[in-house]
């Protein structure tokens, strides 16, 4: 056995082991809330905090022994080290994926605790932290979309969208969706009465919440969000040779995952202002959170802001789920939209400045970060890593991306300031529209 060979025996052997080490860790199932605490509030007028504290999270089963699986994930660890070696670039990848399993279980040992706020912030960020590369914080950034979104002009651009699916009408509409993507019968949809949300993607699934209801729009997103990133990055990530690992999804791919979703929902046209907004809602609503701001208190501040009593609550739910309702911790996660979304775009955009677009299709080859994909890419060019079967088709033909991405990077000279006050004076003859209602946002994770 030649030396290559014995490497990738290590490294398929190793990503297995990590998969099922890893399977039992599910994060939203380990902090999720019932729904009645959803009609509960609501009913107590949005003034009664819910009733949701380290005793309700310690009855809130996780499914496994956090001691002896983070005994496990060491184990992995050393042995990933031991035999790949400490420099390995596909084993610094692995080493890091396992240790922020091992963080997740600290921070699950935390729920509802001062110090579940910490291991998130380790896992997925703070509001006041930088973008990569860049002076601006994420809060900073959240504040002038909330802004952009809430312009008289947002509402004018969105038609309404009825609700008018449900069940296994919604089921079939998107399942028909999703098969024309896919070969028939890769990925299901199916009803579920055990999710929070609107709807969840699995590996080769997408569930819809049975009590929900969905418009043609609504499902449009999901196709494409859930279904063309969340669920064909697993599945590339599943036909990879030795790297399996890729199929795995840790909070250190979230970032690039939720960005490069709400990228596709933006380059398909399937997103709206409204949407738009409430992800950046959640930037705002974290940064109060992790201010110190309780529950009722994040709550009010949308509901301030003309947000229905029903959207604020699910903005505040998801943040402080796995936190702690009177203040002073919260979950982090909801500020890997919007900072994914501008770090992906700017990837993009350095891709094709530098020269090397083709590297782009390395974002969909399994769960990555954007600072695994050159590595990735040259071990594809070495055929280790296989390319990603499931593609978006701006992502299978380059030249239109590259165009469009080519003038955005040269129009980032233009003076848009400038710009704006030579035509704000045309802008100012025009008579006064009236606001078209949005749809209301869908709730996915």
């Amino acid at each position: 056995m030649t030396i290559q060979e014995k490497y990738r025996l290590h490294l398929k052997s190793l990503s297995d082991q990590l998969l099922t080490v890893q399977k039992p860790i599910r994060i939203l199932d380990a902090i999720k809330w019932p729904r009645h605490l959803q009609a509960s509030f609501l009913a107590n007028g949005g003034k009664q905090l819910p009733t949701v504290d380290a005793r309700f999270y310690d009855g809130l089963s996780l499914g496994f022994d956090p001691r002896n699986k983070y005994l496990e994930l060491k184990e992995l660890r050393d042995s990933v080290r031991r035999k790949l070696g400490r420099h390995d670039e596909l084993g610094r990848i692995l080493q890091e994926t396992v240790n922020q399993y091992m963080v997740v279980i600290e921070m699950l040992r935390q729920r509802g605790q001062p110090d579940f706020l910490r291991y998130s912030q380790r896992l997925y960020g703070s509001a006041s932290d930088h973008l990569r590369g860049d002076r601006k914080t994420l809060k900073e950034l959240g504040t002038r979309l909330c802004d952009i979104f809430s312009l008289p002009g947002a509402r004018h651009l969105v038609r309404p969208y009825p609700k008018e699916f449900e069940g296994e009408v919604a089921v079939a509409k998107l399942q028909g969706k999703l098969s024309h993507y896919f070969s028939e019968g890769t990925v299901q949809v199916k009803l579920s009465d055990g999710i929070v949300s609107d709807a969840a993607a699995g590996g080769d699934y997408i569930k819809l919440n049975s009590h929900a209801r969905f418009s043609e729009l609504d499902l449009q997103v999901l196709e494409v969000h859930e279904g063309w990133v969340h669920v064909g990055t697993t599945l590339n990530g599943r036909q990879q040779p030795y790297a399996t690992w890729l199929s795995a999804g840790s909070p250190r791919i979230t970032a690039c995952q939720e960005g490069l979703a709400v990228l596709i929902e933006t380059l398909t046209f399937s997103s709206f202002p409204d949407r738009a907004k409430r992800i950046s809602d959640r930037v705002i609503a974290i940064d109060m959170a992790e201010r110190g701001a309780d529950f009722i208190e994040v709550f009010q501040h949308f509901v301030g802001q003309g947000t229905s009593e029903l959207d604020a609550y699910k903005i505040t739910q998801r943040v402080f789920r796995g936190g702690m309702v009177t203040g002073g911790a919260c979950f982090t996660k909801d500020l890997s939209y919007v900072r994914g979304y501008v770090e992906t775009v700017n990837f993009i955009r350095s891709a094709v400045l530098e020269g090397v677009p083709e590297i782009l299709p390395m974002l969909f080859v399994g769960k990555v970060t954007l600072d695994d994909i050159p590595v990735l890419y040259q071990h594809y060019l070495e055929g280790l890593i296989a390319a990603p079967r499931y593609l978006p088709p701006m992502f299978r033909d380059l030249t239109g991306l590259y165009v469009w991405f080519g003038f955005a990077s040269g129009m980032s000279v233009v003076d848009i300031g400038r710009v704006q006050q030579h035509f704000r004076q045309l802008f100012q003859r025009l008579p006064v529209a009236d606001p078209i209602i949005a749809p209301v946002d869908i709730e996915i994770d």
